[in-house]
């Protein structure tokens, strides 16, 4: 299926201009995320960015975090090469949600910045981010936004002939192997689909030399198969991830990481009079990582293992108004215990959601309208501890104004509650990982955010833009407070491990986003420049930790026949506004991208040879979101080399 890249985000407010160029097709990319199916072009009040084809295979990394890192508004953990989570304005960890063909990735990375995110975006077909009312979908605690990897494992469309893409690909940095792959066909009504990726990398080399620990090897394979029909569809997919890689400190740990999962979903066209859809999908997830010492011996066990279910009605448009009706239940296990016999980090504890939500959209004359709403109640239930539970509500309206042909000025206005993940009640125990001893507080109250977004955008012709401005003011915030205390592994007073203590206190999270682009899809030159500033305060004074830096980013491309060729620097401030118990301040940084490929056609199959090249100068880049900005640059200088066939 021929997915081709788009660009949808919200900002940009510069001016910038290049001689040559034909008015582009703007293509139709369907963010599968969004309620209704419409396209990305569509999506008004959700600012959203695709990633998908050329687009996407160029800034594919070997961890999410990496991929998205240059979009708007969007950093990352950088918690070594094998672990790094997408971070959305400011705001990480449970407030990100991550799906998988919009299932909940049901992974413990929201939990600590050394836990990688459990999905593969080399075998994805694109990547979806999304903020605003779509988001009330899939999580009242996705007040970050959230971001979707679609790899089309369950397929939904019949294809008439056998399609795949097969990619290899190697990297100068860290000595990695990179080779990926998907398989798709159909026998009468039965559609079937196959993928896998395997990526092996040493220790890479940074500007001050090689850092230890920072290897990785993971596997990763799915199947599934769909009975397809006029009526609609309905299939299964089975998927096994294997993940080992280091943690670039200086107790030189690794983490084992291991999922099972399996998922069902279907689709029934016109299911009764009224309705135009019917969705159910359902999925189970059996997750497991070790943290292992430099001995090679497990010191923490984290399992978790999840049911979710979805239904979604959507209904044909009464008296002008068009949406979703939905239900969602999740049911998980969660555990970290101490593989030695010492405190268990985090106890056994059983956690239920279930949950309502409703997302409609109308005209009110020139004025496109959208509104959601969910109802949630959770329930956390450790074998030791306190039980808690949570009644949640979120809702969210917005509009958007054509105030001129091409222009047009929206606004949103949301309310979301988050319940406090299990970690940050419950915690009680070494992470050896991130070389902290963890402690909740099993009081928490919920957290409660209110946000404010406007945005102007120019949406027609050769040069289009967007910005956008948002305030994000949040109740009982929940962050993780290192007091300087040096504990044991049994938390008493010692030198091994960090006191980290989870706290809650009122937050104000504010900034701005601008974009620009010319010619982004049709031939010859084209261009971007962006800029993204975001901040986090506490309103009882002081920094939250881990904020972005302010970024600035200018590109340009040629594509012509088969040649495409690109350029990108992006210059990040330095970023000195600390939370009270951060001590460094993160010098600025420029990091110069390049690519070029070359498409050789060959019988039935579409060879693209293509080379790309990450941090040009060699420059030191340490990032402001990263826990182990003191011990752990990016990657140096690194060609990455390959060849990429589709069919």
């Amino acid at each position: 299926m021929k997915i081709q890249r788009t660009l949808l985000a919200s900002a940009i407010l510069s001016a910038y201009s290049l001689a040559f160029a034909q008015t582009p097709v703007v293509p139709q990319v369907v963010v599968t995320a969004n309620p209704f199916g419409n396209s990305a072009n569509d999506q008004i009040l959700t600012p959203a960015k695709v990633l998908a084809g050329d687009e996407l295979r160029d800034k594919s990394g070997s961890s999410l975090g990496e991929t998205l890192s240059q979009e708007l508004g969007v950093s990352a953990s950088a918690f070594g090469a094998g672990a790094s989570r997408p971070i959305i304005r400011g705001l990480e960890g449970a407030r990100v949600k991550m799906l998988e063909n919009g299932m909940a990735v049901s992974d413990v990375s929201g939990l600590s910045n050394d836990h990688a995110v459990a999905a593969e975006g080399a075998t994805a077909q694109q990547i979806e981010i999304l903020r605003g009312p779509a988001a009330l979908l899939y999580g009242s605690g996705a007040i970050g936004g959230l971001v979707n990897v679609v790899n089309e494992r369950i397929p939904t469309a019949l294809e008439p002939k056998l399609t795949g893409q097969m990619e290899a690909r190697g990297s100068t940095v860290d000595s990695g192997r990179n080779a990926s792959g998907t398989l798709d066909g159909a026998v009468d009504k039965l559609a079937w689909h196959i993928d896998g990726n395997l990526r092996n990398a040493d220790d890479y080399n940074t500007p001050v030399g090689r850092l230890a620990h920072s290897d990785t090897r993971s596997r990763t394979g799915g199947i599934g198969g769909s009975y397809i029909d006029n009526w609609g569809f309905v299939g299964v997919s089975a998927s096994r991830l294997s993940n080992v890689y280091g943690i670039p400190s200086a107790e030189g740990s690794k983490i084992d990481q291991k999922q099972n999962r399996f998922d069902i979903d279907s689709l029934v066209k016109s299911p009764f009079e009224g309705f135009e859809t019917f969705k159910f999908k359902a999925g189970y997830t059996d997750y497991k990582h070790a943290e292992i010492g430099e001995d090679g011996a497990p010191e923490v066990l984290f399992k978790n293992r999840s049911l979710e279910t979805r239904f979604e009605l959507t209904h044909k448009p009464i008296a002008g108004w068009h949406g979703t009706f939905g239900v969602q239940t999740e049911n998980t296990n969660f555990s970290a215990l101490s593989a030695e016999g010492g405190p268990d980090t985090v106890p056994v504890t059983h956690s239920t959601s279930n949950a309502a939500f409703l997302v409609e959209e109308t005209d009110f004359g020139p004025v496109k309208f959208n509104a959601g709403g969910r109802v949630e109640r959770v329930k956390r239930e450790p074998v030791t501890g306190v039980n808690r539970s949570f009644n949640l509500q979120s809702a969210s309206v917005g509009g958007q104004w054509p105030f001129v042909h091409g222009y047009a000025l929206g606004a949103t206005f949301s309310y979301a509650q988050r319940a406090p993940s299990t970690e940050e009640l419950y915690s009680s125990g070494p992470h050896d990982a991130t070389v902290t001893f963890d402690i909740g507080n099993a009081d928490f109250k919920k957290e409660t955010s209110r946000n404010i977004e406007i945005n102007v955008q120019k949406t027609t012709g050769l040069v289009r833009w967007k910005a956008n401005v948002f305030r994000n003011k949040v109740s009982d915030f929940i962050y993780g407070h290192i007091t300087g205390n040096l504990l044991d592994e049994e938390g008493n007073p010692g030198d091994e491990l960090r006191e980290r203590i989870f706290e809650q206190a009122d937050a104000t999270i504010q900034g701005a986003e601008a974009e620009l682009e010319y010619n982004p899809t049709g031939a010859g030159w084209s261009g971007r420049v962006f800029a993204d500033t975001s901040r986090g305060k506490l309103e009882r004074g002081g920094n939250l930790p881990l904020q972005p830096a302010t970024r600035v980013g200018v590109s340009t491309a040629y594509k012509m026949g088969p040649w495409r060729a690109g350029l990108s620097l992006v210059h990040a401030q330095s970023q000195d506004r600390l939370a009270s118990f951060e001590t460094t301040d993160t010098p600025g940084y420029n990091q110069l991208n390049a690519n070029v490929s070359y498409v050789q056609k060959v019988g039935d199959y579409d060879l693209t040879w293509f080379l790309l090249a990450k941090n040009l100068t060699n420059e030191e880049i340490r990032v402001s979101t990263s826990v182990l900005k003191d011990i752990a640059p990016l990657p140096g200088r690194n060609v990455v080399f390959g060849v990429r066939a589709k069919f």
